[in-house]
């Protein structure tokens, strides 16, 4: 009786890790006011989704060190990186000042009421996902200097 159980819990556990989880279907406003979805944008096409917001240090690093070879990636790879700002109503005005201060070449999205947040269920930024056709492939979450080129051998190993 016990192997058939442990069988199962085995074979469970194991389809459940490899299941790829759907990304929410929710759109967002860009800096300029337009909606974005990032499913239709993921069409046959790898999506790099980074939260981040203006307080958090760690997010700026990692969106700064991601910058460095952005457009060689990007002439490479058919993938396009969206930064996605979770700051509040009272913080989000900062947003737009400091993007063009960085000069990042990313889409920048807004979830200002953190709806995409929560239907992701994680805790703090940044947090990190590559996403295609509507799966979710791949999550990461904090960083560390360095931890950008784990990022990219899984990159490299999803765009083949």
């Amino acid at each position: 009786m016990k192997k058939p159980i442990l069988f199962f819990l085995f074979t469970f556990s194991f389809s459940l890790f490899y299941a790829q989880k759907s990304f929410p279907n929710i759109s967002l406003k860009n800096t300029s006011g337009e909606n974005v979805n990032i499913i239709e944008k993921s069409k046959d096409k790898l999506i790099v989704v980074s939260f981040w917001a203006t307080w958090c240090g760690p997010c700026i690093q990692e969106l700064e060190a991601i910058s460095e070879d952005y457009e060689d990636l990007q002439d490479e790879m058919n993938f396009e990186l969206i930064a996605i700002s979770i700051d509040n109503s009272r913080s989000v005005s900062r947003v737009k000042p400091m993007v063009n201060g960085k000069d990042w070449n990313y889409e920048i999205l807004l979830d200002t009421n953190q709806e995409l947040k929560m239907a992701l269920n994680f805790s703090a930024p940044p947090y990190l996902l590559i996403v295609k056709n509507g799966k979710i492939l791949y999550t990461h979450s904090g960083y560390t200097p360095g931890s950008e080129d784990e990022v990219y051998e899984k990159f490299k190993a999803f765009s083949k």
